[in-house]
């Protein structure tokens, strides 16, 4: 069944995730189009809301394939995908740099002064609008890790099936509402997928601050 749009599925996603509400939860969303999904989640739960910035390492030539992603203090490198297209490592290195100082932008332009969360020692739950390759997600896993939170538990609408197992292998849990065995692309699982502003990103953070 699709989602109406990112909100719809992250009311929906908030019924899977009720169980880790005694649990201390934090939610770290993925911007730009996890950022809803999560608020209403963080709304749902009566948990704090957070950004964990991540920027996908596009290969050569075919940016919106992910070869890798980074994250703060984390770099996922996916190494079938870079011997099969045969990546240097001087283009990795390259357009992790790029990506590097995007990253760096948009966190100061979410968080306006806001530190992160703490998250040492609470069920952190990270969260998108879909898991196509994983690579963003593999990379915030990477990062939350050295923040030593008790359980990292990732969480979207739809995934692709075998995206779904791979990330269990790094992931305390994983919980994903709907994994088509044809999955495609995220986009086919909502009937609006308008692409989310970074205005829509800071309106989301704030209102989760006023506990709205």
């Amino acid at each position: 069944m699709p989602f109406r749009n990112r909100a719809d599925a992250g009311r929906r996603l908030a019924g899977a995730l009720e169980r880790f509400w005694s649990r201390n939860p934090v939610i770290l969303a993925l911007p730009r189009g996890g950022v809803p999904v999560g608020y209403e989640v963080a709304r749902a739960l009566g948990a704090p809301l957070d950004i964990m910035v991540v920027r996908k390492l596009g290969a050569p030539g075919h940016e919106e394939l992910a070869v890798g992603a980074i994250a703060p203090g984390a770099v996922y490198v996916d190494r079938s995908i870079v011997r099969q297209l045969g990546v240097t490592q001087a283009y990795l290195e390259h357009v992790a740099a790029v990506e590097a100082r995007e990253l760096a932008r948009r966190e100061l332009a979410y968080r306006a002064g806001r530190p992160p969360l703490q998250v040492e020692g609470r069920t952190a739950i990270l969260i998108d609008d879909g898991l196509a390759t994983g690579a963003t997600v593999r990379a915030a896993v990477e990062s939350l890790r050295l923040r030593r939170p008790a359980l990292v538990v990732v969480a979207a609408p739809v995934g692709a099936p075998e995206t779904v197992a791979r990330l269990q292998d790094v992931a305390d849990e994983v919980v994903c509402l709907e994994t088509p065995p044809d999955f495609r692309a995220v986009s086919l699982a909502y009937d609006d997928f308008a692409p989310t502003l970074d205005s829509e990103v800071v309106r989301c953070l704030a209102a989760a601050d006023k506990g709205g």
